[in-house]
C-alpha cells in the first residue's frame, strides 16, 4: 500500500517513507491510496484474539513494506501489562441509562495518562524502523506542537530512543499544572521542552512552517538529520487509532453489548480531529458505524463548520478547563476533506490556502450534503463540562475528565435532538487526575486546596478512586526544562537546541 500528499495527488510514498518523513513537502498530509476491506467475518475473527493481535492484523494491512517481524515486534513492545495496567490497554465502562447505552473506551490506562499513549507507545517503533528503511544512517529530530497530552506522551515513547531527538513546543499559559509539570520534569538525554508566548495554534503553525522551511531542512540534512513528526498529522499516530475502534466493537461484541452487524455510534472530545477521523477510516474499512458526534469546547470552530460548512478560525480563541481540545486549526481536517471530496488534492489545496491566507472557507453543496450524512457537531462550555462530571459521578459513580465530559454532553444533547438509541462509544481520553482542580470541583462544594497535588489527594479520598501511579510520582520530580520564547523565534531555538548555526 502506498500513501498520496492531500495537496498534491501525484506525490506517492510508501508506509515508512510516510511515517519518517511525517508531511508532505508541500504541506499536505499522507493519506492511504486505498483503504482494506473488512467483512463481517474479519470482524468476528477480531473477536477471537487480543488487543495486540488486533493490532498486529490492522498494521499487517497498512504497512506493506514492513515485515511479520517487525510488526509483531513493534506491538508487543507497546502494548505490554506493565504499561497499561493490563492485558486490555483499552478497556471499556458501560454506563446504561434507560434507553441511552454509553461505551466509555479508557484510553488512557497508559504511561501519561492519556489517550496518546495508544500512538505514542509503537510510533518509536514504527518511526526508527521507517528512518532505516528510508533514510539510512540518519537521525531523526521528532518536531511536537501540544495542547497538552501529545506532548508528554511523545516525550515518554521517543525518550532515549536511539537515532532520535525529540523537541516539544507547548502554549505557556495554554496547558493544565498537571500537564505542564509532566513535560517540564521529562527525563531523557535526547528530549527538550520549550513554552511559547502564544495558543496551540501559534505553535502548531509554527512547527509546519519549520518542517516546511528549505532553508532549515537543508541544514539538517548537512547534519545528517530529518526532521519527523509525532503529531497526529503522521500517519504513524493516526493508523494505531484506529485499532481500538475495531478493539472496542470487538469487545462490546463479546460482552454481549451488541450482536456482530449491529451498528454502533462514536462520540468523540475533538480538537485537532485525529481521534475521530480514525473511527471515519474504520468505518470506511467495514466496521458497522452509524453517526460521528463530533464534540468541541467552548473554540467550536468544528461544531459550526458541520453544521454550516464554513470553517472560519477568525474567532475568539478560549482557554478552557478542557485544554487539549483548545484549537483552532484542526489538521487532520484535510484529510477528511481530501477523502470526501473523491481525493481532490487540487481542491483541498485550494481550501487550505485560502484558510491560510484568509482564515476561512466554505465547502460546497455535495461536500456538506456528505457532512451532514456522516457527522453530527455538538458544543459545551466549562460550566456545562463541570455539571456534567458532577452528574455522572453522581448518578452513575462514574468519575470521569474534562475533555471525555464534553463527549457525555455533546452525546446527550445529539440524543436529546434525534432519540437515535444506537449504542454509543465514547472516546474517554484522559485521567480525571490530570485535571484535578476542575474535576474536584465538578464533586464538591468544599473549599478546595492551594497545591495541585493537594487537590490530586483530596480528590481520590473523597471519591474513592486511585491516583494513577505515573501522577502520583510527580510530585517530588526535578524540573528540567523552563525556557520560553516567542512564536517567531521557533526555528532559531530549534536549531541551536541541535548545536545547528
Amino acid at each position: 500500500m502506498n500513501y498520496n500528499s492531500t495537496r498534491d495527488k501525484n506525490k506517492v510514498v510508501s508506509a515508512s517513507q510516510a511515517i519518517a518523513q511525517g508531511i508532505s513537502e508541500e504541506g499536505g498530509l499522507f493519506v492511504p491510496q486505498s483503504l482494506p476491506q473488512y467483512t463481517l467475518d474479519d470482524i468476528k475473527s477480531l473477536t477471537e484474539v487480543d488487543y495486540r493481535g488486533r493490532a498486529k492484523k490492522i498494521f499487517s494491512d497498512f504497512l506493506s513494506d514492513f515485515t511479520r517481524e517487525e510488526i509483531n515486534e513493534s506491538v508487543e513492545a507497546a502494548y505490554t501489562a506493565e504499561k497499561f495496567g493490563s492485558e486490555n490497554p483499552a478497556p471499556i465502562s458501560y454506563i446504561d441509562s434507560g434507553e441511552k447505552k454509553m461505551a466509555l473506551l479508557e484510553l488512557w490506562h497508559g504511561p501519561t495518562s492519556a489517550f496518546k499513549d495508544m500512538a505514542l507507545q509503537i510510533l518509536p517503533h514504527l518511526l526508527t524502523k521507517s528512518v532505516k528503511k528510508t533514510y539510512a544512517g540518519k537521525e531523526a529530530v521528532i518536531l511536537v506542537a501540544t495542547s497538552g497530552d501529545t506532548g508528554k506522551a511523545a516525550l515518554e515513547g521517543f525518550r532515549d530512543v536511539d537515532g532520535t531527538k525529540i523537541m516539544v513546543f507547548y502554549p505557556v499559559d495554554g496547558v493544565s499544572p498537571m500537564q505542564k509539570r509532566q513535560m517540564v520534569t521529562q527525563k531523557g538525554k535526547n528530549v527538550n521542552v520549550v513554552a511559547i508566548k502564544g495558543n496551540f495554534d501559534d505553535a502548531q503553525t509554527g512547527v509546519k512552517r519549520i518542517f516546511t522551511n528549505p532553508e532549515i531542512k537543508d541544514k539538517l540534512a548537512e547534519n545528517n538529520m530529518l526532521f519527523s513528526s509525532a503529531n497526529s498529522i503522521n500517519w504513524g499516530r493516526l493508523l494505531p487509532q484506529v485499532v481500538y475502534y475495531f478493539s472496542a466493537y470487538a469487545d462490546m461484541v463479546n460482552a454481549g453489548k451488541i450482536k456482530l452487524g449491529d451498528k454502533i455510534n462514536v462520540a468523540v472530545p475533538t480538537g485537532n480531529f485525529g481521534n475521530i477521523l480514525a473511527s471515519f477510516y474504520a468505518m470506511n474499512m467495514g466496521l458497522p458505524i452509524n453517526k460521528f458526534i463530533c464534540a468541541s469546547n467552548s473554540n467550536n470552530v468544528l461544531t459550526d463548520f458541520i453544521r454550516t460548512g464554513t470553517y472560519d478560525k477568525k474567532r475568539k480563541f478560549y482557554t478552557t478547563i478542557s485544554p487539549s481540545m483548545d484549537i483552532l486549526v484542526s489538521s487532520n481536517l484535510e484529510r477528511l476533506l481530501y477523502h470526501l471530496t473523491g481525493e481532490d488534492s487540487d481542491k483541498v489545496a485550494e481550501l487550505m490556502k485560502s484558510l491560510n491566507e484568509n482564515g476561512v472557507y466554505t465547502v460546497d453543496g455535495e461536500l456538506k450534503a456528505k457532512l451532514d450524512k456522516y457527522f453530527w457537531g455538538g458544543c459545551c462550555d466549562d460550566e456545562n463540562t463541570q455539571k456534567t462530571i458532577g452528574e455522572l459521578y453522581r448518578n452513575d459513580n462514574y468519575l470521569c475528565d474534562t475533555h471525555t465530559a464534553v463527549a457525555v454532553n455533546v452525546y446527550n444533547q445529539y440524543f436529546e435532538e434525534t432519540g437515535d438509541k444506537t449504542p454509543t462509544v465514547i472516546a474517554s481520553t484522559a485521567s480525571p487526575y490530570k485535571f484535578a482542580k476542575a474535576v474536584l470541583e465538578s464533586v464538591t462544594d468544599e473549599k478546595l486546596p492551594d497545591d495541585e497535588f493537594a487537590m490530586v489527594d483530596e480528590l481520590s479520598e473523597k471519591t474513592n478512586t486511585a491516583i494513577p501511579g505515573p501522577l502520583a510520582g510527580l510530585k517530588n520530580a526535578e524540573e528540567r526544562f523552563s525556557f520560553e520564547c516567542e512564536v517567531d523565534e521557533m526555528p532559531k531555538t530549534v536549531l541551536e537546541s541541535l548545536s545547528i548555526s
